[in-house]
């Protein structure tokens, strides 16, 4: 345990993940000028999280005897570091092997290539690279991971606000988890002890103990789920991805040709996850937009009177004070009729009437603390491109203001609106 205070990639993986929440923080704060979110708690979340991955992960690779060596190591924080370069959700250890597995096929195929200095010490490092425990190993962890979105998916999605179809803007959840995972690996070594069980991989006579350090990535965006829903759907789909990869994996190290189908099988599922989940998202009717008769609720901030009072994402408030609200403005005016007094009238996800009632005051949240879908006026909404690890490091943000958008990139001008009247623009 000690060697993992020693290793310098666990640093590297718990800053980075600092930085992701940070920037989550900064992106909660340009959106909804408030604090939705400890960046501090997230990234502890994120670290007690990888630790308890770790020990479910270290057990399990004991007895299926995935073993992993120094070089091994370096060559997968190298092809996760290299593709978080081009999207920060490549932070993740399935990438990395399927990467690597691809390369040592390559490799392999052209036997007869030496090439000298570096370039040949890294070539024969990945032909070195035992693939079938790398893969077993990245199987294992996405179980782990699965789990770990189904405990703490909920408790770190973030609100936003982005364009739909039509450009019209939408509420959405961006659910983007990362975990260090601190891992106790099995070395084979010489002269080492020998296992008291029969690994279904063998690695060799002899084995030590080794803390290697390794990274996990999640991240989805959903904007016609509540979070809840989501987290659920994607850990299944998660679950079903590492089982199937974990079985591919070991008939891998049994009869080496399936090596290559089994390392593609770790890139392109978890792409097809992602695609699918993002045509699921295109295909589907957006929740979080106002319904023709009150405001939806997009979030309830922490310790506010909403939350206290129990309202949930999805809902509906209905009434305020007995007025029916189309706007945050009718909101906050029917709140005023009564300054010490509110009564609400909510409907839940099901369409039915809950009534609500609570005494207000004075420097508590002049709506209530609940965050609202977005509507035309809104200030800021958020460009969703591909995230790098640029843009991680340099905390940059991917939001701009609405009549910025419209006016760069409406096909043609148009006049102002009269008082009153809302346009739109079908980009």
């Amino acid at each position: 345990m000690l060697q993992l205070f020693i290793q310098p990639f666990y640093y590297i993986a718990v800053i980075l993940i600092a930085l992701v929440y940070h920037r989550q923080l900064l992106q909660e704060r340009k959106l909804f000028h408030v604090r939705l979110q400890s960046s501090i708690t997230q990234t502890i979340r994120a670290v007690l999280g990888g630790i308890v991955i770790g020990v479910m992960v270290s057990i399990v690779s004991l007895f299926l005897g995935a073993h992993l060596t120094l070089s091994s190591l370096i060559c997968i924080w190298a092809a996760t570091l290299f593709l978080a370069l081009f999207r920060i959700r490549y932070l993740c250890f399935a990438y990395a092997a399927g990467l690597l597995g691809v390369l040592q096929f390559g490799l392999n195929m052209a036997s007869g290539w030496q090439p000298a200095g570096w370039i040949g010490s890294v070539t024969e490092a990945l032909r070195a690279l035992d693939m079938p425990a790398l893969l077993v190993l990245a199987a294992v962890l996405h179980i782990g991971e699965a789990l770990m979105v189904r405990m703490q998916g909920v408790s770190m999605a973030s609100p936003l606000l982005f364009e739909g179809k039509r450009g019209k803007l939408v509420g959405g959840y961006q659910l983007q988890h990362f975990w260090p995972i601190p891992l106790l690996i099995l070395v084979p070594v010489t002269g080492g002890a020998e296992l008291p069980w029969t690994a279904l991989i063998s690695g060799g006579n002899g084995y030590m103990l080794v803390a290697l350090p390794i990274m996990l990535g999640f991240g989805e965006v959903t904007q016609s789920m509540l979070p809840g829903k989501k987290v659920q759907i994607s850990a299944k789909r998660l679950l079903l991805y590492g089982t199937g990869l974990l079985v591919l994996s070991l008939l891998a190290a049994w009869w080496s040709p399936l090596l290559v189908v089994a390392a593609l099988a770790a890139f392109i599922g978890h792409e097809f996850l992602v695609w699918y989940s993002g045509f699921e998202e295109q295909n589907r009717s957006p929740l979080f937009v106002h319904p023709e008769h009150g405001l939806k609720v997009l979030g309830v901030i922490p310790d506010s009177p909403a939350e206290e009072l129990g309202i949930e994402a999805g809902e509906t408030l209905y009434k305020v004070n007995g007025v029916l609200v189309h706007s945050p403005e009718q909101l906050h005016r029917a709140l005023r009729m009564n300054p010490a007094f509110c009564k609400l009238e909510v409907r839940n996800h099901q369409g039915e009437s809950k009534f609500m009632q609570r005494a207000i005051y004075e420097g508590e949240h002049h709506q209530l603390g609940v965050l609202m879908a977005p509507d035309d006026h809104e200030a800021w909404a958020l460009r969703l491109r591909p995230l790098t690890l640029f843009h991680i490091v340099s905390l940059k943000l991917f939001a701009r203001r609405r009549k910025e958008q419209l006016d760069v990139e409406a096909p043609l001008a148009l006049p102002p609106a009269p008082a009153g009247e809302q346009r739109s623009v079908e980009m």
